[in-house]
């Protein structure tokens, strides 16, 4: 009898969440021009689009705005920098792959000003994609079972949920768990590039500019009611650790990225994370899929897994003691 109950007591929760996620996704720019894709992006998510459908649902950070209008004051010159607009046609693209929501908060959503925030924020809920970026927004998504989740995108720059202002970024999980089951926090935050992918302890910093304390700031909304946290921004890869029972994905990389992103070493290797989630909102099992860009920044299955190798040696790294496991095949456990 005893070991009979001890079994039952053993067994994971049973998975009432399956969600799959990615990192950046910029399929193309109008601004300077002939940076859009020679089909229009038609197929450029093509050869991974039946692991972003795989889902419950599918979460992207829309990195610059869908928009056919406003002006930048971003760049002195065309091309001088880098300021995003990608044509609003293309949001047919993400609802094709079953993208269901989507973070309007990082630092090129706002190139072309307030009016194509604006203007991406109609052109989602007119795909009927769930969206979440501008100061105090909370996207929230009816699920067919009548389940509701949250979605309360964070980042550093002005007009957006501040990663930086943790009491009011935990104010704001906790209104978003008044009006949701399960709340998915996303953050685009920390330092870029190709020596970026560890986790820093504290505040972090990149020319200069402060992108956050994302340990504090993860684990913390976490204690406010945050389900997962979904992170993104630094253009690689970093470790993925498990806090009080829920994941923490620090950076998910470059995900679709086109013409305008250095593509060099690990800058080109992203992934797709699935996380299942218990009914309580704490993590039960995951996995890995494994991306990389080809070309001017198609993503493509990778056969040589590599996301997965520099996971699980970053998470090792950062996260001895509370890192997720990492199995050769890209599964995640706690």
């Amino acid at each position: 009898m005893l070991s009979i109950l001890l079994l039952v007591l053993a067994q994971p929760a049973e998975p009432t969440l399956r969600i799959r996620a990615v990192g950046d996704v910029m399929l193309g720019t109008t601004v300077p021009a002939g940076f859009l894709p020679p089909d229009d992006a038609a197929h450029s998510l093509d050869d991974v689009a039946d692991w972003l459908r795989d889902a419950d649902l599918t979460f992207a950070n829309l990195e610059g705005p869908l928009c056919d209008n406003g002006e930048t004051t971003k760049c002195k010159k065309t091309g001088s920098c880098y300021a995003f607009r990608s044509p609003t046609r293309y949001v047919k693209h993400l609802v094709d792959v079953g993208v269901d929501l989507a973070s309007t908060a990082n630092n090129h959503a706002g190139d072309f000003g307030d009016i194509c925030r604006r203007e991406t924020e109609k052109t989602l809920d007119g795909a009927g994609i769930t969206w979440s970026g501008a100061k105090g927004s909370i996207g929230v998504r009816l699920l067919p079972d009548g389940r509701k989740v949250a979605l309360v995108g964070f980042h550093t720059s002005a007009g957006v949920n501040d990663v930086n202002d943790l009491a009011a970024a935990k104010a704001l999980v906790k209104e978003a768990k008044t009006k949701a089951d399960l709340v998915i926090v996303s953050f685009h935050g920390g330092g870029e590039g190709t020596k970026a992918s560890r986790v820093v302890m504290g505040v972090e910093k990149y020319l200069g500019e402060n992108r956050g304390d994302l340990p504090s700031f993860a684990r913390g909304v976490i204690d406010a009611g945050a389900a997962v946290v979904i992170g993104h921004g630094p253009h690689v890869l970093r470790g993925i650790e498990v806090y009080n029972g829920h994941l923490i994905a620090y950076s998910l990389g470059n995900f679709a990225t086109y013409g305008r992103f250095n593509l060099s070493g690990p800058l080109k290797i992203g992934a797709v994370l699935e996380v299942e989630l218990a009914k309580d909102g704490k993590f039960v099992r995951g996995k890995l899929l494994p991306t990389q860009q080809e070309g001017e920044g198609i993503p493509k299955k990778d056969a040589q897994a590599r996301a997965v190798k520099m996971v699980k040696e970053l998470t090792a790294l950062d996260f001895p003691k509370s890192g997720v496991k990492v199995s050769p095949t890209g599964d995640l456990t706690p």
